[in-house]
């Protein structure tokens, strides 16, 4: 009986060295994202019941439907962009957001700006998001590819970032416009032939050019 009992003990030990490996075979297999959905871990071969199990475990923390964090990732200061842009991997970092990663003017947002197409369907979701709509040229001039926190982003150029303000100044106001035109120059971020040139893709030669003429550039 004691032999039994001693080959039952074994036997559990190794399961449950087995699954402890499993786990951490589990987390390596979602790379080095932070935040993943559902459809990331499984085309990373981890199916629901093991996602299930890591968020038993507590390896992987459930953030909303859909959407999960891995608890052993390093959380920095692009944590909340980090969550949005694996929730919305289409959406693309703009306007606000993206002067306070380029360290351009002084707007701390609460929300994050993103940018989606015309006519996609707003994203649903409890993350703090502010939507804009681009389409034609707006949706390719301009956009460059970033990461946060091991997740894939998209994000306009310091340029685009800038003309941007002054195509949606109704919604961040002219002075925050005027603001980060001034300086992404002084801090040489962006420079005027690259202003001029993402104004005069996206139509806002005309709402940037009075900025620029004050500035003598």
């Amino acid at each position: 009986m004691s032999d039994q009992k001693s080959i039952q003990k074994n036997v559990s030990a190794d399961y449950s060295d087995h699954q402890l490996r499993r786990g951490a075979s589990d987390l390596e297999s979602l790379a080095l994202k932070t935040y993943f959905r559902q459809r990331d871990a499984a085309e990373a071969s981890v199916y629901s019941r093991e996602l299930r199990r890591l968020v038993d475990e507590g390896s992987v923390e459930q953030i909303e439907r859909g959407l999960y964090r891995r608890t052993d990732a390093e959380i920095t200061e692009h944590f909340t962009r980090a969550a949005v842009c694996a929730r919305v991997p289409e959406a693309v970092l703009c306007l606000l957001t993206a002067l306070n990663v380029y360290d351009i003017g002084t707007q701390l947002p609460a929300q994050v700006w993103i940018a989606i197409p015309h006519k996609a369907r707003t994203p649903t979701t409890n993350l703090p998001i502010r939507v804009v709509r681009f389409s034609g040229a707006s949706l390719r001039y301009g956009i460059e590819d970033a990461e946060f926190e091991g997740v894939p982003a998209r994000i306009t150029s310091p340029a685009r970032s800038v003309v941007d303000c002054f195509r949606f100044r109704r919604l961040v106001g002219q002075d925050v416009a005027l603001e980060a035109l001034r300086d992404a120059l002084l801090d040489r971020r962006a420079s005027a032939d690259q202003i001029w040139r993402a104004a005069e893709v996206c139509r806002a030669r005309s709402l940037v050019k009075p900025a620029m003429e004050a500035l003598s550039v």
